[in-house]
């Protein structure tokens, strides 16, 4: 029973340091605009049956046998919580707030489609030999439109309205001329569940699924909800972070204490042994 306990007490604290990775990336991502925290939690892992009294003790109405059933440590579970998170005004106007917790842009990141809340836009050089503009994230992925095309700008604009439909409108600085108009990539996450972070603040499915994801073009267009010159901001809860990282840590120092306590005994049966 003492390597029993021991081995439990180990498999627990792995998954204890997996749950205190996940609080530190929470915590470090706090600022992050559009970032989704992480929560998890334990589940038990798959008990045995000790049988230690006789067959004939059974009684009447009894489904399980007589016995102990003793766990063999626990699991960690994660999942990504897509609350709202708090909407902060910037005033600028390239930044974007989605203010509907399961609608996401779209990025095009090597050729294939990722997701992301982070609405942080900037205008970079297309590099083709003209004096167009791409629209790309802080990382310099491309935003894409609602055909999933990238989205490129002629310079000759004053300035960008992004209505809260996701209608972006560049406006000509010359009256004569006609602005320009593109309809931002927006899509509705209907099973945000089977989305995986992907690193730099963007998401992927983990399979495929017409029926996961809705773009939001033609009549449901409508449905879409965009606010200019403002960001959203993360969902962590800094109070809720640091009241976890203190129970974890405190769970961790107790399934060490255990191993070490299960050592010592061992040494004194083999010393009795002896």
């Amino acid at each position: 029973m003492l390597i029993r306990s021991m081995t439990q007490a180990t498999n627990t604290m792995n998954q204890l340091q997996k749950q205190i990775d996940t609080i530190g990336h929470n915590l470090a991502n706090l600022d992050t605009n559009g970032f989704k925290k992480t929560t998890s939690s334990f589940h038990e892992l798959v008990k045995q049956q000790i049988n230690n009294q006789p067959d004939e003790r059974k009684e009447v109405g009894r489904l399980t046998d007589y016995g102990i059933r003793v766990g063999n440590g626990a699991k960690l579970q994660s999942k990504v919580v897509f609350e709202q998170g708090v909407i902060k005004k910037t005033n600028r106007e390239l930044d974007i707030a989605l203010t509907n917790p399961y609608q996401f842009l779209q990025v095009q990141v090597n050729g294939e489609i990722h997701y992301t809340r982070d609405g942080a836009l900037y205008l970079s050089p297309a590099n083709d030999g003209t004096n167009r503009l791409m629209l790309v994230t802080s990382d310099g992925y491309s935003i894409v439109d609602e055909n999933e095309n990238p989205i490129y700008l002629d310079d000759s604009f004053k300035e960008i309205i992004i209505s809260p439909n996701g209608t972006l409108t560049a406006v000509s600085r010359n009256d004569n001329d006609p602005n320009q108009i593109v309809q931002l990539g927006i899509v509705k996450v209907n099973r945000p569940d089977m989305l995986a972070a992907q690193g730099n603040n963007l998401y992927r499915f983990t399979e495929e699924n017409p029926d996961y994801v809705e773009m939001l073009n033609g009549d449901l267009r409508s449905e879409v909800s965009v606010q200019q010159g403002a960001l959203e901001g993360s969902n962590v809860q800094l109070a809720t972070e640091m009241t976890d990282l203190i129970t974890a840590q405190r769970s961790y120092q107790m399934n060490a204490r255990s191993i070490s306590i299960g050592d010592q005994m061992l040494g004194l049966i083999n010393n009795v042994r002896s």
